[in-house]
């Protein structure tokens, strides 16, 4: 159970991060909007952000799939660790009674940072990995 466990906790992680690579992908502009609103505006160039997003998409591949974990988990973790800075008022005061501009819909971006810390925690312990794979064939 622990095995699936951590199996679903990468690939919803994984996914999540696939789905705003992709955004920024097919449509820049909403990216652009999202970077204007949460991140000051400091990636909101159109022709950085399908690069951007390209390169989101490969780390997202790899951790789907559980490849260079030892880096890719941590970059999982900065980049939705940027995530959850960026929406802080809402982790804080997620309905809104004393900090404007909060939604409480933001709240799991806590839940998803922790996770991205239970991935690299546990490592060591999952099994339905690629990069698990490998070693046990290069190992044999």
């Amino acid at each position: 159970m622990k095995h699936v466990s951590l199996l679903a906790l990468r690939v919803s992680i994984a996914l999540l991060v696939l789905i705003w690579g992709l955004d920024k992908i097919v449509d820049t502009e909403h990216a652009i909007g999202v970077s204007d609103a949460f991140y000051f505006g400091i990636l909101s160039v159109g022709a950085l952000m399908p690069a951007l997003g390209v390169a989101q998409v490969a780390v997202a591949l790899l951790a789907l799939v559980g490849l260079f974990r030892r880096f890719v988990d941590p970059l999982i973790f900065l980049i939705n660790l940027g995530s959850l800075l960026s929406v802080w008022r809402s982790i804080i005061d997620p309905w809104g009674w004393f900090l404007e501009g909060t939604n409480a819909l933001f709240f799991p971006s806590l839940i998803v940072a922790a996770g991205c810390l239970v991935l690299i925690a546990f490592q060591d312990q999952e099994r339905l990995v690629m990069d698990r794979k490998r070693k046990g064939r290069s190992g044999a």
